[in-house]
């Protein structure tokens, strides 16, 4: 079973056949799928799921804490399912593909007392932009 299932059948979240496809697809490593591509790939596993039913569970899933939602400028925002592990983002800046990233250090900590302006911080979101190496060759 996977992570995200886990994590979800631990809270009690009620497992239909419909969530269960959309928390199925947003398994694995470096997922970050568009609402769209969620329900292309649902729709290949469960054909009569609705387009509204994977949105609502996505939002189901990003209220819960479960999935982040990851904007990247005015591309359509992805979901992300490594939500309980602390990374960043690493974003092509012309195909826009997602990496999570795991770099060390602590980027609240090089965030001085002088730049918070009083902000009690409580999290940090950090992307990276740059070339794939598909789009770098090309």
């Amino acid at each position: 079973m996977s992570d995200l299932l886990e994590r979800l059948r631990g809270r009690g979240w009620r497992m239909t056949a419909q969530r269960r496809v959309v928390a199925e697809v947003l398994d694995g490593e470096h997922v970050h799928l568009t609402a769209d591509e969620v329900y292309t790939r649902a729709t290949a596993r469960l054909p009569e799921i609705s387009r509204a039913t994977v949105y609502n569970a996505l939002g189901e899933l990003v209220s819960l804490g479960e999935v982040l939602e990851v904007a990247t400028d005015d591309r359509a925002k992805r979901y992300d399912p490594n939500a309980h592990r602390p990374h960043h983002h690493l974003l092509c800046s012309r195909c826009g593909t997602i990496r999570d990233v795991h770099p060390t250090g602590d980027p609240l900590a090089d965030l001085p007392d002088s730049e918070r302006f009083g902000f009690t911080v409580s999290g940090v979101e950090v992307t990276y932009r740059g070339l794939c190496p598909d789009c770098t060759t090309t």
